[in-house]
């Protein structure tokens, strides 16, 4: 009997004495070579010590980062063929050469500032711009504009589906491609998993050039779950833009479990198309070295009463968080008021931090997010950063109209951001995303009366309800919110 509960023991002893080789092996890795945040770097090296073989299955899966210096070779030379333009134009900001569509865009020469020299980013002047807040409105106008192209169609996607909607949009692009347009589809390695082969294949057979950004080595399966390319381009005839949070699927269009899915997207006929043209032109050509038969700039009219634009992008691939830090612009410029919709609020210490100091100066925050939630833990994060801003005097709605997949942030009655980052650090650091942010009243007038309209279907969230919370909701929003760096 001692004999056979010794050798368990040494069998016990020989397997954990690898297993710990082997996580101190990783570990090392991880602190010496990974260049992960610190505090990300101690919650991995926890979470592979404390969780064997789970955690060791989860980093590979969602910690591990590919070089960038090797997927993004080259990519910077390409984004400097902007660099002199936008220098120039910055040069005539300064010198009040330049003309604004509206003269109370030159109070946020800072903001214009900030997006240019951190990634080339211009101020496209002179747009027309068109929200959506139904995807059965924006597809209908999105079909039409596509049905209507006569020379080039861009579509870039995070997650395209074979289902009713798509089977629509794929025959659209399929018999424009057999017209003889010049048509293009690039969807996320991740997001194209619900997309049939035989879909692919039809779309290839017509004459439409498709690509995948980062696939996984066998379909179905993508090991690797960070640097997903979030964003959500249509370009038609380089002439109109879409941009926002709606993806092809038949819940985009409220036919899903989810019910009603609350979303935003623009359409945008001017200048700032250039903007989601080039971005989509850099995309395409990384993820298939197709290089769509060259760029080239569109030239539009001068019009009255147009819109000023920055189109944002970030990702892994960027010097500065652009997107991330135009949000804490809007929260530092604001005054009065802040307006935020999310499905996802993991902020960082700084955005946080800027919140909070924004309702101690007497800025009214309001924040809305979903009732429904499509990922547990984010959503128990979320609730746990919010929870504490309701201490700083924020305002907390949960939207129970459907789901709300809407990304806005709203800054006093001039600037505002519609796009497809969601308020996280996923969003900021890993995904690559694109945001249109608007110097206009009006379109930030109407965001702001969809607030508000959209809080008939919300439970106000009070510092009294939340703290009447269980112990077992308590325990869940803790343990998620450790894991925030992570999600």
């Amino acid at each position: 009997m001692f004999s056979a509960y010794f050798g368990m023991f040494k069998n016990f002893a020989q397997v954990y004495s690898l297993l710990f080789i082997v996580n101190l092996l990783v570990s090392t890795f991880i602190i010496l070579f990974d260049n992960k945040k610190p505090v990300s770097t101690l919650l991995w090296v926890m979470a592979i010590n404390f969780l064997p073989l789970l955690g060791f299955v989860l980093y590979l899966f969602i910690g591990q980062d590919i070089s960038k210096s090797k997927i993004f070779k080259g990519k910077h030379k390409k984004d400097e063929i902007l660099s002199k333009e936008a220098k120039a134009q910055l040069i005539d900001i300064k010198k009040k050469k330049f003309r604004f569509s509206k003269a109370r865009t030159a109070n946020h020469i800072d903001m214009v500032e900030m997006f240019n020299k951190a990634e080339n980013e211009m101020l496209y002047t002179d747009n027309k711009v068109k929200i959506f807040n139904d995807g059965v409105e924006k597809f209908a106008a999105l079909f039409e504009d596509l049905r209507k192209a006569k020379h080039t169609i861009y579509v870039q996607y995070y997650i395209f589906k074979s289902d009713g909607l798509s089977t629509e949009f794929m025959n659209i692009l399929k018999s424009k491609a057999k017209e003889g347009l010049d048509v293009y589809l690039l969807v996320d390695g991740m997001g194209v998993r619900k997309m049939k082969l035989r879909d692919r294949k039809s779309l290839e057979e017509a004459g439409v050039k498709f690509a995948i950004f980062f696939p996984g080595i066998i379909d179905k399966i993508n090991t690797h779950i960070n640097y997903r390319n979030h964003r959500k381009i249509a370009v038609i005839d380089k002439r109109i833009g879409y941009v926002g949070g709606f993806n092809v699927g038949d819940e985009y269009v409220s036919k899903g479990p989810m019910g009603f899915w609350r979303d935003t997207h623009l359409r945008i006929e001017g200048p700032a198309v250039n903007g989601l043209a080039w971005r989509f032109f850099l995309d395409f050509k990384f993820a298939s070295e197709d290089h769509t038969k060259g760029f080239t700039t569109e030239i539009f009219p001068e019009i009255e009463d147009g819109v000023d634009i920055n189109i944002v992008t970030s990702g892994p691939d960027t010097k500065a968080d652009s997107i991330r830090n135009g949000y804490e612009k809007l929260i530092t410029s604001a005054r009065k008021e802040i307006y935020i919709q999310t499905p996802y609020f993991v902020p960082d210490d700084g955005l946080l931090k800027a919140i909070k100091v924004a309702a101690l100066s007497g800025v009214e925050v309001n924040i809305m997010f979903p009732a429904k939630r499509d990922h547990l833990f984010v959503h128990w994060a979320s609730l746990s950063f919010l929870g504490e801003l309701l201490k700083w005097g924020a305002h907390v709605y949960q939207y129970e109209g459907g789901f709300l997949h809407t990304k806005i942030m709203i800054s006093d009655d001039y600037l505002t951001s519609v796009g497809t980052a969601n308020f996280d650090i996923r969003s900021f650091e890993l995904n690559f995303e694109v945001n249109a942010f608007l110097y206009d009243e009006e379109l930030n007038k109407k965001l702001k009366e969809d607030f508000k309209r959209d809080l008939e279907e919300c439970t106000e969230i009070t510092k009294e309800t939340y703290e009447m919370r269980s112990k077992f909701t308590k325990l869940r929003e803790s343990f998620s919110r450790l894991l925030s760096p992570l999600l």
